[in-house]
């Protein structure tokens, strides 16, 4: 079968982002499928192609998979208008493809929820078969976030929102919460599916490299965040606790931020102001050093701002990509994540919000570091008993190939 898959941010495992699209594209090929990969130039990323642009876009292939890349570049410091221009280029030169290239399924991933525009048309045009993965809940996040406030903007992302879900033939959804929104527009619960981003213990449980930024010691308790550095992360909620850490004299806590993002250079501001010398930046890495930071740190940070809509909507990577390297998780906002690293004994969870929470977690940590391999081991067992990304790769995959 030939699917023509739409990802305007995907990368291969080189890049410094999520790998989701590229793991499941492989799946396909590994049983014999052809697929096209559509993309842009995704800041952080790396699609694997090296030669020049002609025309607006390069070809090639790249581990069996058919890449067009389009001569689209995104990063998450561009501003609002700048972004939106990009999304809808990259809708518009994807039309164009799904009008005219050889295929049996569309099949479209969020984010920004134009690349459902492509599926669409497919869908109605040409007959084809629309498969849509939705990655989080738009208008509904940057509504509650404030960030789009636009009423004219946010009817319009309601309108496209609703055609994406009753244009696709199938649906999946990352979380639970997802999953519901769909159903909730009227999507039979049949036609949706629940396909949570994975853990790649190949890359996090492997042997590699341990290392630590400069300015962190191996006696200090080591704290990760790996991700964007943006709005809806929070991370001022870790600037809070570093500097509540530093009014308790807890110098042996580090809590290090690994990525880049629009807010970065005001966080870094703050923290230099402030002078944090507990909190280190460092610039993205590939999922190969990523995995030897997280062999060597004690503990990962899975921060959001404190936005309703999260706390079911999202399927964030960083957690994944924690527990498969068997880290407890530090958690700053209720939903399914916090549930399972409840249940599963896999870390700690605090309220929003909550600063002295925050540093009394870490403080814990740091003076119980006994009972830290335990919970990275219920944390690494959770990842391999319900988050292989093996697993839930032959799972998409047949929703996504097979007749329903």
């Amino acid at each position: 079968m030939k699917v023509l898959y739409f990802h305007q941010h995907f990368s291969t495992p080189k890049g410094a982002t999520g790998i989701r699209s590229y793991e499941m594209a492989k799946r396909l090929v590994e049983y014999g499928h052809q697929v096209t990969m559509v993309c842009g130039s995704y800041g952080g990323g790396e699609t694997g192609l090296v030669g020049p642009f002609r025309a607006g876009r390069r070809e090639g292939k790249v581990d069996g998979i058919d890449i067009v890349e389009f001569d689209l570049a995104y990063s998450n410091s561009d501003g609002f208008i700048k972004r939106t221009g990009t999304f809808l280029a990259f809708a518009l030169k994807s039309i164009g493809i799904a009008l005219t290239h050889k295929y049996d399924v569309v099949f479209a991933t969020t984010t920004p929820l134009t690349a459902g525009i492509p599926g669409i048309f497919a869908r109605w045009l040409r007959r084809k078969t629309f498969v849509f993965e939705v990655r989080d809940l738009w208008p509904e996040i940057p509504k509650e976030m404030g960030v789009i406030k636009n009423p004219v903007v946010l009817k319009a992302m309601s309108v496209l929102e609703w055609c994406s879900y009753r244009s696709a033939n199938r649906a999946i959804g990352l979380s639970p919460g997802i999953v519901d929104g769909i159903v909730k527009q009227g999507v039979p619960a049949s036609k949706v599916t629940l396909v949570p981003n994975g853990c790649d213990l190949g890359i996090f449980s492997t042997d590699v490299q341990p290392w630590r930024p400069e300015g962190v010691s191996d006696t200090d308790l080591m704290a990760v965040f790996t991700g964007t550095h943006g709005v809806a992360n929070g991370l001022d909620a870790a600037i809070d606790a570093a500097g509540e850490l530093k009014k308790r004299n807890r110098r042996d806590i580090k809590l290090v931020l690994v990525g880049q993002g629009k807010l970065k250079a005001v966080l870094q501001e703050r923290v230099e102001r402030e002078n944090l010398d507990n909190v280190i930046f460092h610039p993205p890495v590939n999922k190969a050093k990523l995995a030897g930071l997280m062999s060597s740190a004690d503990i990962g940070m899975q921060l959001l701002a404190n936005v309703p809509a999260f706390y079911y909507g999202t399927s964030p990577n960083k957690f994944f990509d924690y527990i498969s390297a068997g880290l407890p998780v530090l958690n700053n906002y209720p939903g399914w994540l916090a549930d399972m690293i409840t249940s599963e004994k896999c870390g700690y969870t605090i309220a929003p919000n909550d600063i002295s929470a925050f540093a009394d977690a870490l403080e814990h940590a740091a003076d119980n570091k006994a009972e830290l391999p335990e919970m990275g081991q219920n944390a690494l067992s959770l990842a391999r008993r319900e988050f292989d990304r093996n697993n839930l790769a032959d799972k998409w995959m047949n929703w996504v190939v097979e007749e329903k």
